[in-house]
């Protein structure tokens, strides 16, 4: 049977949301460009896209409900139901996969009780696994609310997400300081991030991904990078001493294995059929 129309937002959440789409359809020339931010405003509200959500877009845009919600199903970024207050995406790409990010996936899916996808019983930590952050030089990454959490372990991501729970303050790699995924969905639509010392803490690349640009300037070569791990990790010329001879956080390569269990990778029939 065809759903009823979506019911509307109330009459004081939809003038505020009024306001802010307004501002934000103003930064552009053809309002419809506004519907990426539009779909993340909507999403800080309720913190996944909900058919009210994409009917309050497709009637301040002047589009159809069908052309909104063509555009929130195609982008991960939009979740279509209802999510944790953070979610930790765990990279189970190549390189990630290889150093550990399979490994940790399957570790956390234990420890939480979840599998892809799916909220813990708090609604704190909604887990999946996701493609790649663009981070290899600090693999395994684990994103919480997209900001980068690099080198991980199992130990280290086990302990994250723990706290995460307990309402201890984590405190990212790099980048801006964790705030909600409401709160981060906000930031997307375009709004300024009030929160102090927020914007100045972005911050840019790291000292692993600047390695090849400062080489192909002529510059000395710099040392071996390696993240510490743990308040026990050497530095200075102790850490050159003890330096792994891999060229990571790591060792050598973890042991892989599968990301999800229901969806496997590599061929499932016969070459040819």
């Amino acid at each position: 049977m065809p759903q009823l129309p979506a019911p509307d937002y109330p009459a004081e959440v939809r003038a505020r949301l009024e306001a802010d789409a307004e501002e934000v359809i103003a930064r552009y020339p053809d309002s419809r460009s506004a519907l990426l931010p539009l779909l993340h405003l909507v999403q800080s509200e309720e913190g996944h896209v909900t058919r009210t959500g994409v009917r309050f877009c497709a009637e301040v845009l002047g589009l159809t409900t069908a052309e909104v919600t063509a555009v929130a199903t195609f982008y991960t970024m939009y979740r279509r139901g209802p999510s944790g207050d953070y979610q930790v995406g765990v990279c189970t790409n190549t390189l990630c996969a290889v150093m550990g990010g399979d490994a940790i996936f399957e570790a956390l899916q234990r420890h939480l009780g979840v599998g892809n996808g799916e909220t813990t019983e708090d609604g704190k930590i909604t887990l999946e696994h996701i493609e790649c952050n663009a981070a290899c030089d600090y693999a395994p990454v684990v994103m919480v609310n997209w900001e980068f959490f690099d080198n991980q372990t199992v130990e280290s991501a086990t302990r994250m997400v723990d706290d995460l729970r307990e309402g201890r303050t984590v405190e990212p790699t790099r980048g801006a300081p964790l705030c909600t995924f409401k709160e981060t969905a906000r930031v997307l639509a375009g709004f300024p991030d009030a929160r102090p010392g927020a914007v100045e803490a972005g911050g840019s690349a790291g000292p692993a991904s600047l390695v090849g640009l400062r080489l192909a300037k002529g510059e000395a070569a710099p040392g071996r990078v390696v993240s510490p791990r743990s308040a026990n990790h050497p530095v200075g010329e102790q850490a050159d001493e003890q330096a792994p001879t891999h060229p990571s956080s790591h060792d050598a390569p973890q042991r892989t294995s599968a990301s999800d269990p229901h969806h496997p990778s590599g061929p499932v029939t016969e070459e040819g059929e």
